[in-house]
């Protein structure tokens, strides 16, 4: 009797924490594939990553390229007058190695927040969170952000915040996302610098304000993002050779804008968008991205994806032996992407693509080792995969 009652305890104990836990969710995506990739300079790791042995090649399985591998937890708590407590803990995975959750091997954390939600009033967070520009970009990308995707990646090599990219995941941020008007909604984000470098509050702080409209098959954004008095290493240009030298903020700002959009016309979904940088500092990354793209259904659950995309600098600064600024960077690089993505079951698509990348003679990314390689060169990439979602 005694052990049945010890018994019945223990299992109303776990019954009673299962309840407390009602309202958290554990999702996640594990996404893994096969990359063969050539020419140039370039090696493929991670998409599109020289790894400095001037090997012309790459052949291996890179995690998350359709989509970053994570784990992630989010729940919320009733407080009642319709406001809720909400939190979300999601962190980056890297499943074709020995890698687990924490801030090793590459990981981070991709959010950490918490905050409270109203459906009248809108949501009010802080910690790790998205800028703006972050759910811009995959509203208006082909490929949904995924790392070989031609805006995704040039802009994240140009040292661009608007990006489906870490950049765009901004440290020590409060936001504020108002709720949905008739399918317009608005997000305010700033995040504190928390630098002391100047003693000034604006050091290395951030801003940002984006508005969005979506209704039936009509999707815009337009948004503005700014990097204030930037101090410490922000940006690596190259010098003679293939070196690189590392060139720290002179606590000037960095000023971006964006404007995209979409429409699906069912038979084809057509998509593009525009955004410029404009930097202050010793680095001078000023420059533009462009990219226009599509997806076509293709039988029951097939999709053919296309992008094409431009990174336009505009006299970027470029480093001699002497670290001293001289010629900048004037030329493009233009990549293209074209994809296949089945979706076997609501949570696990199959898919296959090919990228092609050139940089003009006086173009590449901010430095020697970035995904559009080095000045001058010409890439082939295949890629193939799947991706699961949980």
């Amino acid at each position: 009797m005694q052990k049945k009652i010890i018994a019945l305890a223990v299992a109303s104990l776990a019954s009673g924490a299962a309840l407390a836990q009602t309202n958290v969710t554990i999702y996640g995506i594990a996404d893994a594939g096969y990359v063969y990739s050539s020419g140039g300079d370039l090696s493929v790791r991670n998409f599109g990553t020289n790894n400095n042995n001037n090997d012309p090649t790459f052949s291996g399985i890179q995690s998350g390229l359709l989509s970053g591998s994570r784990i992630g937890f989010r729940g919320t708590e009733a407080l009642g007058n319709g406001l809720n407590a909400v939190f979300t803990l999601e962190y980056s995975l890297n499943i074709d190695n020995n890698s687990g959750v924490g801030n090793t091997g590459g990981l981070n954390a991709r959010q950490q927040f918490v905050g409270l939600q109203s459906d009248k009033l809108g949501t009010v967070a802080l910690g790790r969170q998205y800028a703006p520009g972050y759910a811009a970009s995959v509203n208006n990308d082909p490929f949904a952000g995924a790392v070989f995707a031609p805006q995704s990646f040039l802009t994240n090599q140009a040292g661009n915040s608007i990006t489906p990219n870490s950049p765009a995941r901004w440290d020590n941020s409060v936001t504020y996302t108002s709720p949905n008007w008739s399918g317009f909604t608005g997000k305010l984000i700033y995040g504190f610098g928390e630098s002391g470098v100047e003693n000034s509050v604006s050091d290395n702080g951030k801003a940002g304000v984006g508005f969005n409209y979506a209704n039936g098959g009509l999707n815009l954004d337009l948004l503005y993002q700014q990097r204030t008095s930037v101090y410490g290493t922000y940006a690596t240009l190259p010098v003679a050779g293939s070196r690189s030298l590392a060139v720290p903020g002179t606590g000037d700002g960095v000023n971006e804008y964006y404007v995209g959009g979409s429409y699906d016309f069912k038979m084809v979904k057509i998509m593009g968008s525009w955004q410029q940088q404009n930097d202050k500092n010793l680095a001078n990354l000023d420059n533009s991205v462009w990219s226009l793209g599509a997806v076509v259904p293709v039988m029951a659950a097939s999709n053919i994806h296309f992008s094409y995309g431009q990174l336009l600098w505009d006299d970027a600064g470029v480093l001699n032996n002497n670290t001293n600024l001289n010629v900048g960077l004037d030329n493009s690089s233009q990549a293209a992407a074209l994809g296949w993505t089945t979706n076997m079951s609501k949570r696990t698509t199959l898919y296959a693509g090919y990228v092609w990348v050139k940089n003009d003679n006086q173009s590449t990314g901010n430095a020697p080792t970035t995904q559009t390689g080095v000045i001058g060169e010409t890439n082939n990439t295949f890629l193939a995969g799947v991706r699961h979602s949980f």
